[in-house]
């Protein structure tokens, strides 16, 4: 009788985490920035119909980088989760902290007893009644949560431009600036994004009760040249 093929636990996970890594890297990143009335949120996705950043409720907004199709399953078991609560309990019981908790979970199983883990990061934002209240979750492949509180960025070259973001950005921010920072930092300095290869949402809290609007071409190029 032969005897089954062995592989440590601790290798098993490594490899799973860098089959992760690798199907993230292949992608674009996405970047979320803490302004003065609220959260702005910008991909680099030149697609018009296949969206990286979308409304999950009233004040919550979802970006995801990696495989599309499995993001966008998360995007919609997200919307399924906030409107069961919303209608079971009042809308005001929905939140981004028990959001990215379920998709934590989510991820966290796949990860741990699937053969093949999601290829994705997502984060979950919500925009409070005052910035103080603004919520920002990072929730990685693996169902590690980090609670991000000036920025937050998503994708295989997420360290460079977390550095560049981190040199360009300034507490309290109006809209204009945080477009540019985040723009720049997501380019690099031998680049120049313009307005048809960017999805830009903002989470404003002068939108009243629906915070979540993007930005179309036009407003991205009169921002982006002023």
């Amino acid at each position: 009788m032969s005897m089954p093929f062995y592989v440590a636990p601790e290798q098993v996970m490594k490899d799973r985490a860098d089959y992760a890594r690798k199907g993230i890297a292949r992608g674009r990143s996405a970047v979320a920035v803490l302004y003065s009335d609220g959260i702005l949120v910008v991909a680099e996705n030149a697609s018009a119909t296949l969206h990286k950043v979308s409304e999950i409720y009233d004040r919550i907004a979802f970006a995801g980088v990696g495989k599309y199709n499995e993001f966008d399953q998360l995007r919609i078991a997200g919307v399924r989760h906030a409107d069961l609560k919303g209608f079971q309990y009042s809308r005001e019981d929905v939140d981004a902290r028990s959001l990215a908790n379920a998709y934590a979970q989510m991820l966290g199983q796949i990860f741990t007893h699937e053969m093949k883990p999601m290829e994705v990061e997502i984060l979950v934002a919500e925009v409070g009644l005052d910035p103080a209240a603004d919520q920002v979750f990072h929730i990685l492949y693996d169902g590690s949560v980090v609670d991000e509180d000036r920025y937050s960025v998503i994708g295989g070259d997420a360290e460079a431009i977390g550095s560049r973001l981190e040199a360009a950005f300034e507490p309290g921010l109006d809209l204009a600036g945080a477009l540019h920072a985040a723009v720049s930092a997501l380019a690099g300095p031998d680049r120049t994004l313009t307005a048809p290869e960017l999805e830009v949402a903002v989470l404003a809290r002068g939108n009243g009760r629906r915070a979540f609007r993007r930005l179309d071409d036009g407003d991205l190029a009169g921002m982006l040249t002023a």
